[in-house]
């Protein structure tokens, strides 16, 4: 019935694999997918309010500055705020990538033919994105402690 060729032998596979094409299969099939997307839309909406509630008090404190050095610390405190939220998105948006691609791996595992032998390489793939994880999270804790350590520079008075 089916010979050897490219066509016959996707059509084979086709009818074999049909009756597996349940709607909840379908629908196992899809939830990693939706759970991930479940999650960034979570992590998303969290971090848009973060900022707009960094925003509304910012322009709060600036409508009750007195005078423009009062303004002028507003600013600083504001730029101050967004650099801290910026530095705890970046890692709660890291540490969920990183969380996703365990599970990909995870799952790649699972189904794989051989798992015993996938083991040793899935093991290296998920150290490689702790590490990569811990390295941002180094990198922005040095950055952030070097910002915090710069003095202002004061001005010169000028000679009468």
């Amino acid at each position: 019935m089916f010979k050897n060729t490219p066509f016959e032998a996707i059509a084979k596979t086709m009818s074999e694999a049909a009756p597996k094409f349940t709607p909840a299969a379908m629908q196992d099939a899809i939830r990693p997918a939706q759970d991930n997307l479940k999650a960034w839309a979570n992590l998303a909406q969290s971090q848009a309010q973060q900022a707009q509630a960094v925003l509304v008090e910012t322009v709060e404190s600036i409508k009750s500055a007195k005078d423009p050095q009062a303004a002028f610390e507003v600013f600083k405190a504001s730029a101050e705020a967004g650099m801290a939220m910026f530095a705890k998105n970046l890692k709660d948006a890291t540490a969920l990538s990183v969380d996703q691609f365990h599970g990909t791996v995870d799952a790649i595992e699972k189904a794989h033919p051989a798992p015993e032998a996938f083991a040793p390489i899935a093991k290296t793939l998920k150290t490689a994105a702790s590490t990569a994880e811990n390295t941002l999270d180094t990198a922005m804790e040095k950055g952030a402690s070097m910002a915090a350590s710069v003095a202002p520079v004061s001005k010169a008075k000028k000679a009468g």
